[in-house]
């Protein structure tokens, strides 16, 4: 998969920059229209069974090549918010929780960002994105959590405490998602071989259903997620595109005949951070995939080279109201580092469906923690007990030098360890919605490097989260716990896995960066295809979303391309 020095094209029909939700759906759509496909990943891949786990590379498995790091997470600080993302093959996918949700059609309307009283339509609505939603859940076999079986009982190990706790609270619903629990005559099955598909898989390893080890957000080493490299990725490889990873695009330049020159470093790991030679691929049309963050800084960094003045360009960034709490101390067992990260979720409206200007659009998901790193959490959330240890510890001494030593410490050891509290009886629940996107990321040269920066901060969507934590505690009182909400957020601080904007879509009364297919307005050939599209947060889960723009967008390219390209118009 990891395409030899010197093995890639010197030129293809499309290439795309990124293999996520938007580059990987493209990538497949127009594959299987017979077009050349070049999909350049500047991370590696990751077959089932090579994410890391133990100490040493899970403390390596970050993505920074100037350390010498070319690992799955990339993670970013900026003023107000700090954001997750992923580094592979396949994107984000490898590492979120497998939630696929569409936008509600209502929140295609919101509040503009930046003047007061004025409501705004984006330029794509659920009406346009109704198919393409369609075609991508079809695609990956979207599934909900077994709560029973079929032509046998169901498998105990399906049911789990912490998912019948949280949909025992009001109006929770099962959440669908792209994991693979069932086996090849449709029956719920713990760690079965995963059914075929009509495409062979790019690895040829097997894989197996989930086997609840609520280890989604760090890499699935069974291959139990529907993951892009699993799915449209290796679709689009059977059509004859081509992937090439650890290759980073570091240049796209538009050329005086309309066609573009994309300059791509391959990285060499073995190697060390070395000065890497650009390489150079010729194409008439460049699709940016590479995440919210990623598409806008290539944008910032090579404007010059596309002849791109937009003033639109950086702005509409938020988090996508993304926060994180934990409930504590619930009475019965919940044991949150069982099954999938995420089964199930609560929507509350917003002030348009309920008329109360205090509501927010917004959801709440259960969440698990990993259960190989479970003993690390319940070890870090109970530094109470180090001063119990150490009594017993010195009591052993005490009584070994009095020679009075009890050797049985077996009943002493099970009750220290016996009481993992954070995992057994509490879980984290993620928060998402409708926060507001009046962020800008801009570029701010530190050191002689271009780097990604941000305006957003809490300050304008302080009511929104104001009123999410209020609801999270009432969830915690309907689970008769405690609530704690992550700790950066009292420092006004919240953590994103969904960052979205950056090059924005037009919207009715705005123009973006691109219009309501991706395409880069006065860049004729040049689209965006990913969260960085969204003139606001999408409020759910991004990934469906992003997947099936994707899907609107292959399609008008693949059998309207040559519409008059959207120009750039005085603001």
């Amino acid at each position: 998969m990891n395409q030899p020095l010197g093995a890639l094209p010197d030129r293809a029909d499309v290439v795309v920059v990124g293999s996520g939700f938007g580059g990987s759906v493209v990538a497949e759509k127009l594959a299987a229209a017979g077009l050349e496909v070049c999909v350049l990943e500047r991370g590696k891949a990751y077959p089932p069974g090579s994410f890391p786990r133990g100490p040493r590379d899970f403390a390596a498995n970050f993505w920074n090549p100037s350390a010498g790091l070319y690992g799955l997470f990339n993670v970013w600080s900026f003023k107000g918010l700090d954001s997750v993302v992923a580094s592979g093959l396949g994107g984000g996918s490898l590492i979120y929780a497998n939630v696929m949700l569409r936008k509600p059609d209502n929140w295609f309307r919101q509040p503009h960002p930046y003047r007061p009283g004025v409501d705004e339509v984006w330029s794509f609505t659920g009406a346009d994105l109704a198919d393409h939603y369609q075609a991508v859940e079809k695609f990956l076999d979207l599934q909900t959590l077994p709560t029973e079986g079929r032509n046998r009982p169901l498998d105990p190990a399906f049911q789990l405490p912490k998912v019948a706790a949280f949909r025992a609270a009001p109006g929770v619903l099962p959440a669908p998602l792209a994991v693979q629990f069932l086996d090849g005559g449709g029956e719920p099955a713990i760690s079965a071989p995963v059914p075929e598909t009509v495409y062979p898989n790019l690895f040829g390893v097997p894989r197996r259903t989930c086997r609840m080890c609520g280890e989604c957000d760090i890499g699935c080493n069974e291959g139990a997620k529907n993951t892009l490299d699993h799915t449209y990725l290796s679709a689009a490889r059977a059509n004859g595109a081509t992937l090439h990873t650890l290759t980073e695009v570091r240049t796209v330049t538009r050329l005086p005949d309309g066609d573009f020159e994309v300059g791509v470093a391959q990285h060499r790991p073995e190697a060390g951070p070395i000065r890497l030679p650009l390489q150079r691929i010729r194409t008439r049309r460049v699709v940016l995939s590479a995440g919210a963050l990623g598409s806008t800084y290539l944008l910032l960094t090579n404007r010059e080279r596309l002849g791109l003045d937009n003033v639109a360009l950086g702005t509409r960034f938020c988090g996508n109201g993304d926060l994180l709490g934990f409930i504590l101390n619930v009475a019965q067992g919940l044991d949150a580092w069982r099954g999938p990260v995420i089964t199930s979720y609560r929507p509350f409206v917003d002030e348009e469906n309920s008329g109360d200007p205090s509501d927010f659009g917004m959801y709440l998901q259960d969440a698990a923690f990993p259960q190989f790193a479970s003993w690390l959490v319940d070890a870090a959330g109970s530094l109470d007990r180090l001063p119990e240890v150490a009594k017993m510890v010195v009591g052993q001494v005490i009584q070994r030098m009095r020679g009075r030593s009890n050797t049985r410490v077996s009943g002493n050891l099970s009750r220290l360890l016996g009481r993992p509290s954070v995992t057994t009886n509490g879980m984290p629940v993620l928060g998402m919605g409708m926060d507001v996107p009046n962020g800008t990321l801009y570029l701010n040269r530190r050191r002689g490097i271009d780097m990604l920066d941000s305006t957003w901060s809490q300050h304008q969507s302080a009511a929104y989260f104001d009123t999410m934590v209020s609801r999270m505690v009432r969830l915690a009182a309907d689970l008769r716990g405690g609530f704690m909400v992550n700790p950066t957020y009292r420092l006004r601080r919240v953590v994103t896995v969904h960052p979205l904007g950056g090059c924005p879509a037009d919207t009715d009364v705005t123009d973006g960066v691109v219009d309501g297919f991706g395409r880069v307005r006065g860049v004729p050939g040049l689209r965006v295809c990913d969260g960085s599209v969204f003139p606001g947060p999408t409020g759910a889960n991004p990934s469906l979303t992003i997947a099936a723009f994707a899907d609107r967008v292959a399609t008008h390219m693949r059998d309207v391309d040559d519409a008059p390209w959207p120009e750039v118009r005085t603001p």
